[in-house]
């Protein structure tokens, strides 16, 4: 039998825990006739499954009879591809034929007689966007890992006129907190500030443990024990998932190997993301068990007023958590063994 668990990011694992509030949120707002948000952001820190999360419901709304999912990158020109993509299944360009839509300036779709070719892209879009709407068609656009680039800086303004024409699109993006916070500071995109945020938190350690009990055919104890280490991570659910199958459910033996997998797939990667103030109010936090802020503060010497932009950008960026007041604590399986050993003073 398939090990069920996977080692990939991105990828859509075989034992996958949904989060069913967060998905039905998004996908309950993007299915008024009239919705009240047409943008949804998708945020955590790395590992935390945000891909698979947006695969879930774009997957979801593909077998809606009424939804076009198209998937876009920022890697290439967005809008671009968004309009070769719309225009690529064989019974929309058939509408876009009939409405009159002449996109062969564009090298896709058939040229129509007595139609002047459309030589702007974004009017392009716009025009087919207007024929669906007609059809009783809602187009979702999901981009996975957005970045502050030109073609989605040029992607975004365009949008916002869909927006404002009230063309049926929706867009899902996910991408890690500080690449989202710098296309929102882009000017004249101010209209994503209003945008809801899904971000994501730990998995419920009980649907983790019922999962490992279930599939690794382990005892009860046994898995609550396994999802105590994984501390709701995402990734660390699958990497132990992973080498616990290949051990027969006897995760004892591959704690280790876990822990080493964990922190270089993952951790190496949002360390090296941090700056240097990030990680020594990390280290800080690290070295006093207790969690509160006041003994943090006196432990690194700093006032109320220098930790807190740390703490709130530690805490939006998924590693740190603050729900209890004058506490905070770290997110992360094992992160504090990883801090020791990875911390260099300046």
């Amino acid at each position: 039998m398939r090990n069920p668990y996977t080692l990939l990011f991105g990828r859509e694992p075989e034992q996958y825990i949904q989060r069913h509030a967060e998905a039905e949120e998004i996908i309950k707002n993007f299915t008024y006739d009239n919705p009240t948000e047409q943008v949804h952001m998708i945020t955590g820190v790395r590992g935390s499954g945000k891909t698979v999360f947006m695969t879930e419901i774009s997957n979801r709304l593909k077998k809606e009879d009424d939804w076009i999912v198209i998937e876009l990158s920022t890697e290439s020109d967005i809008l671009q591809d968004l309009a070769s993509l719309l225009a690529s299944e064989n019974s929309r360009a058939e509408l876009f034929r009939k409405a009159k839509i002449n996109l062969s300036f564009w090298g896709f779709g058939l040229e129509v007689a007595q139609t002047a070719p459309i030589t702007n892209l974004q009017l392009a879009i716009t025009k087919m966007l207007e024929a669906l709407k007609k059809d009783r068609k809602k187009v979702l656009i999901t981009i996975d890992e957005v970045i502050s680039n030109k073609s989605m800086r040029e992607f975004a303004s365009a949008f916002q006129i869909f927006v404002r024409q009230e063309l049926p699109v929706c867009l899902l993006m996910t991408g890690l907190y500080k690449n989202i916070d710098e296309l929102q500071n882009e000017k004249n995109l101010t209209f994503l500030y209003g945008a809801p945020k899904i971000y994501l938190t730990p998995l419920n350690c009980k649907d983790i443990a019922d999962n490992y009990r279930k599939n690794l055919k382990i005892n009860e104890n046994d898995a609550k024990e396994m999802s105590s280490l994984t501390k709701g991570y995402s990734f660390a659910f699958q990497v132990l998932g992973h080498f616990a199958w290949e051990q027969n459910g006897d995760f004892r033996q591959v704690i280790e190997k876990y822990k080493r997998y964990v922190s270089e797939y993952s951790y190496d990667k949002i360390w090296a993301e941090l700056s240097a103030r990030d990680r020594e109010i990390m280290y800080g936090i690290a070295k006093t068990p207790s969690g509160k802020i006041v003994e943090i503060r006196n432990y690194l010497g700093i006032s109320t007023n220098e930790f807190n932009p740390y703490r709130k950008r530690l805490i939006r960026k998924g590693l740190i958590n603050g729900e209890q007041y004058g506490y905070v604590k770290l997110v992360l399986p094992f992160f504090d063994e990883y801090i020791f050993e990875n911390w260099e003073p300046d």
